[in-house]
């Protein structure tokens, strides 16, 4: 009978199709489903994965409640999946269940928001301060000077509003003859931002630019001001993220500028193949952005 020779070259063939025959399961624990940036995210995430036939990926719906985000970690912990992606509702509440999966050795990637600890694999995002003073000084040129806002915020347990908000209050104090008349929390969502921008209104609050910290509250906020018969034209207003919508309402005159924010879904999953095959990757990604005004509105693509 004739016997194979164990030699180098054969060992690493037999590692090499253990590796690519491990399947490996994958959790996003998202935050809402109930936002189109929210849902574009695990849908780039879920398209990265498909032709990974080793890879079950599976998401939960947090359902903008930071409760149920962190029961959904504790069943990820619990079912002892390979790797999690979330992005954490409540930067210091979510800590401690972040903590618990990295002691577990579960690696963590976090998607556009962060804890408040180090305690996760790596963090990638765009840079929310720089976003934040690139509006302000937007607003500030576009006023000259002399005016109103009206600030529309993001989740504000989140980093990325706590980041929006400080790096556009910083900025704006430049300015002494600007004021803040409100900060009204509309957790970026459509429905909300119209709530809050008429309530503002109704305040009786004199607004000369609104700062919304996502695209979702400006085009609430532009569909509250024609509902009350105000111009959008007549009051600057930017957003974040920079979809498809707002492209169209730059193209309208009726949005000023917008920030692109990509979701980070396509660098997660690279990352994730990465981990999982036991390579090494940094600890932060971040992903450039871009200020699109009428002025190159044509020539950018949204992020979707």
């Amino acid at each position: 009978m004739k016997l194979f020779k164990f030699t180098p070259i054969l060992a690493s063939l037999l590692i090499y199709s253990h590796l690519i025959a491990k399947d490996y399961t994958v959790g996003f624990a998202q935050d809402t489903m109930g936002n189109d940036w929210r849902i574009a995210q695990v849908r780039e995430v879920e398209n990265g994965f498909k032709d990974k036939k080793n890879i079950k990926f599976f998401y939960t719906n947090g359902k903008s409640n930071t409760a149920i985000q962190i029961m959904n970690i504790e069943d990820m912990i619990e079912k002892k999946v390979d790797l999690i992606i979330s992005s954490p509702r409540d930067a210091k509440v979510m800590t401690p269940v972040i903590e618990k999966a990295y002691d577990q050795n579960i690696p963590v990637i976090l998607l556009s928001r962060t804890i408040s600890s180090d305690k996760y694999k790596i963090f990638i995002h765009p840079k929310n301060r720089l976003i934040a003073k690139q509006s302000a000084q937007f607003i500030a040129k576009k006023l000259n000077g002399k005016g109103n806002i009206l600030i529309l915020q993001h989740t504000p347990t989140s980093t990325p509003a706590i980041r929006r908000t400080e790096g556009f209050l910083d900025e704006i104090k430049k300015f002494p003859n600007i004021k803040i008349v409100a900060i009204k929390v509309a957790n970026s969502l459509r429905n909300k931002a119209i709530l809050k921008t008429e309530e503002a209104i109704n305040e009786g609050l004199k607004f000369d630019a609104i700062y919304a910290q996502s695209d979702s509250m400006a085009i609430g906020a532009i569909m509250a001001l024609k509902k009350n018969g105000l111009d959008p034209k007549k009051i600057i207003i930017t957003g974040i993220d920079y979809i498809s919508e707002a492209r169209e309402l730059i193209k309208k005159g009726e949005l000023d500028a917008s920030y692109i924010y990509h979701t980070g879904g396509a660098e997660g999953v690279k990352t994730a193949m990465k981990i999982l095959n036991g390579e090494d990757v940094p600890k932060e990604i971040i992903i450039d952005s871009m200020e699109i005004t009428i002025k190159n509105v044509d020539e950018i693509e949204p992020i979707f």
